[in-house]
């Protein structure tokens, strides 16, 4: 039988990404006790108003047909948010999705097709390279250098662009490193976009979850606005992503070009749960900051204790739900280092591969365990690492 080539050129670049993931989910099932620090699930729940809001609402009849743009309600909430950083966001500036991952696809689908490049920061977060690839078009790594923090360097992207670049896939705050872009390096990095007539399609997802930097973006520089598309959702901000809520915010044009796009894929969510975000986005809900301040003591906890781990380097992030560490010093790479940390003591981590070749040397930590999780993790890490790593004189 004859298949479409969407479906080739997606082979290993869905669930398999996440495989010792779902090994951990079989081993527990079977009664083991694995300390799972695979995904980016928050380990708290939606604050009690959202889901009361939900409940409302559907008790209300909110639960018919909706349509390609997205409810009222929530279009006008999403042109409230985006109002406050720049201030001509109207309704024709924005489009709802079931989240940020069906948002980015539209988008992409949108931009880019066969022939044409995009280009993202290596390592990069696990599904970008599918949703590029599922246009057609490929992906352009700009590496993302551990020496400089993971922030993107306007020269290394200038450097990888190419006569088929169309498009600058950026994210920050970023996963899986947790760096975060400041407004200087945005205004440089624009400034090779404007030059190379890129789009900037910006992953903002952790916005509300930054430390200590400050958030900034493309979307609010006035000289980038035109080339600027943020993709963004509540799943981590209101730590709701079983609800599948996101949207886009983009020039007017950009906008009623894709809005058949969402129509033909999907003709408009849930009006229940476009309640909710609206709910949720209106309304002053202290979900983010109990996250910043929890995210950020258990990543010094991460990392205070695996620097005094042989082997081990931790890079503390800036923002989001995760630390990365390099394990390259043990003399394995992130992926056999994962698999051994998973066979050997039952801890299940994200091999750096998934992310990208730049990351090949690292894995990735979740931030949603309680301490005591961390620290039992910690300790079992610590033993791997202790035998696994040579003492310099007897490495090759």
């Amino acid at each position: 039988m004859r298949y479409a080539s969407i479906t080739d050129r997606l082979q290993n670049l869905g669930s398999e990404k996440w495989a010792i993931h779902a090994e951990a989910r079989r081993l527990q099932r079977e009664g083991k006790a694995v300390i799972e620090l695979t995904i980016g699930e928050p380990d708290v729940p939606p604050d009690p108003a959202l889901l009361a809001e939900a409940v409302r609402a559907m008790h209300a009849g909110r639960y018919r047909y909706s349509n390609g743009r997205g409810e009222p309600s929530v279009v006008d909430a999403v042109v409230r948010k985006y109002q406050k950083r720049r201030s001509d966001v109207t309704a024709e500036n924005v489009l709802c999705f079931p989240g940020t991952q069906t948002a980015l696809f539209a988008v992409m689908l949108g931009l880019v097709e066969a022939g044409d490049a995009v280009l993202v920061g290596d390592p990069l977060y696990a599904t970008y390279e599918g949703v590029i690839r599922s246009t057609g078009a490929v992906q352009v790594p700009v590496p993302l250098r551990p020496e400089n923090g993971f922030h993107m360097k306007a020269a290394d992207l200038e450097a990888a662009i190419t006569p088929e670049s169309r498009v600058l896939l950026l994210n920050t705050p970023h996963n899986p490193t947790g760096a975060v872009l400041t407004a200087q390096e945005i205004a440089e990095i624009g400034a090779v976009c404007r030059k190379h007539d890129l789009w900037i399609v910006c992953d903002e997802v952790y916005e509300q979850l930054v430390f200590g930097a400050t958030f900034a973006s493309p979307f609010d520089n006035t000289d980038l606005a035109e080339r600027t598309i943020v993709v963004s959702s509540i799943s981590k901000s209101h730590a709701a992503p079983g609800f599948r809520s996101g949207w886009t915010v983009g020039p007017k044009e950009f906008c009623a070009r894709l809005l058949a796009v969402s129509e033909t894929m999907l003709f408009g969510g849930q009006p229940f749960i476009a309640d909710m975000t609206a709910y949720a986005l209106d309304n002053p809900i202290s979900t983010a900051a109990t996250m910043r301040r929890t995210y950020q003591a258990r990543a010094t906890r991460f990392a205070e204790a695996l620097s005094r781990a042989p082997g081990l380097t931790p890079l503390p992030p800036e923002a989001g739900m995760f630390i990365v560490i390099d394990v390259s010093e043990t003399g394995m790479n992130g992926e056999d280092f994962a698999w051994a940390l998973l066979r050997e003591e039952l801890v299940a981590v994200m091999p750096g591969s998934s992310f990208g070749e730049q990351a090949a040397g690292f894995i990735r930590l979740s931030l949603t365990v309680p301490d005591a999780h961390i620290d039992e993790a910690c300790r079992r890490i610590a033993a791997l690492a202790a035998r696994s790593t040579l003492p310099k004189e007897r490495r090759a």
